[in-house]
């Protein structure tokens, strides 16, 4: 039996309208963000940098020293060795002699790198615009979910969540409470005897009221699982195949939530999710968080050809610190 909880809005709730009011007002512009959000890589990556960008000559010694700092930061060794020869030259090119003008060089060697990543997401094509969300666990897929949500009705576009995630209690609760915060019909499923409920047909029938209500996204939560799971890969493969089912061409958006703090470990969760899934749109959580936030720079650079879109990074707690992808200034602020 499947259920649908609709938000209620209690004027007298002071406490979640006082809760929300801190979170949205005085938006905060993605630049500064960012730089918050990078706080924590920018020092790790300072304190190795510290010392290469002044007064010092372009050589070998240099291009080492960079190497490791590169690498500390979890930029991986195949974006490391690709903006290294983009800065033998851009130095060789630019005929540059000082290590000062290797800092400047550097920003726009990762600027360069990271560019094929920045595509925004449309979703005005089709209605309802079916955005499939998966990752491993413990990744922040239903805060994620709720943010996600605020973000799309701040656009005027309505949103339905849908309460996939049958293994967790916890889950669905998550997101209900998420769906009472933002005003969203959450359709969920309940338990009968105890038994797990079919995630494929928790969507299914959520697909199926969006179309009957004209909901411009639908947001389909799964439940998290390691890649290592086999079944329970197999198992998300079935989800796809019946969304497609309700409406052809769908899930229009397969989106893939990375937790920035696994570093070179997001790399092979990509891989993995892209193969049974064909990942579309990825987003970064936790990036204020870790020390890692070059591993945006490993995912650019193992998908050179045909990179997954990285449609948001998290920056912060916040309803409105989930944002588009900047990679100018992302790599400012990465420098600054």
């Amino acid at each position: 039996m499947f259920s649908i909880f609709k938000s209620k809005k209690d004027k007298n709730d002071k406490n979640d309208q006082n809760d929300q009011n801190e979170q949205t007002t005085e938006p905060v512009s993605f630049a500064s963000k960012i730089r918050q959000g990078l706080a924590r890589t920018r020092q790790n990556l300072g304190k190795q940098l510290s010392g290469l960008f002044r007064g010092r000559k372009i050589d070998e010694a240099l291009y080492e020293e960079l190497e490791t700092a590169l690498l500390t930061a979890d930029t991986g060794i195949t974006a490391t060795h690709r903006l290294l020869e983009s800065l033998r030259k851009r130095v060789k090119r630019d005929a540059l002699s000082d290590s000062e003008q290797l800092k400047t060089a550097l920003q726009d060697a990762l600027v360069e790198l990271l560019q094929p990543l920045v595509r925004p997401l449309e979703t005005t094509e089709k209605q309802p615009f079916v955005i499939m969300i998966t990752g491993v666990n413990g990744v922040g897929k239903t805060t994620t979910i709720g943010k996600l949500a605020h973000y799309f009705q701040a656009q005027g576009q309505s949103v339905l969540l849908a309460a996939g995630d049958t293994y967790r209690a916890a889950a669905q609760e998550q997101l209900k409470i998420w769906g009472e915060r933002n005003n969203i019909t959450v359709i969920a499923q309940e338990n009968e005897d105890g038994k797990k409920s079919d995630p494929a047909a928790v969507i299914f029938d959520a697909i199926t009221a969006a179309r009957a209500r004209h909901i411009d996204i639908v947001l389909a939560d799964t439940a998290g699982r390691l890649t290592t799971q086999l079944h329970l890969m197999e198992e998300i493969k079935k989800i796809k195949r019946v969304i497609t089912k309700a409406i052809p061409g769908a899930p229009h958006e397969v989106l893939l939530v990375l937790d920035a703090n696994t570093g070179q470990n997001a790399v092979s969760q990509l891989k993995a999710f892209d193969e049974a899934l064909g990942v579309t749109g990825l987003v970064l959580t936790k990036l204020d968080g870790t020390a890692k936030g070059g591993v945006i720079a490993a995912i650019a650079a193992q998908y050179a050809d045909h990179p997954p879109a990285l449609r948001f990074v998290g920056v912060g707690e916040g309803l409105d610190d989930l944002r588009p992808f900047d990679a100018k200034e992302f790599a400012e602020a990465l420098f600054d």
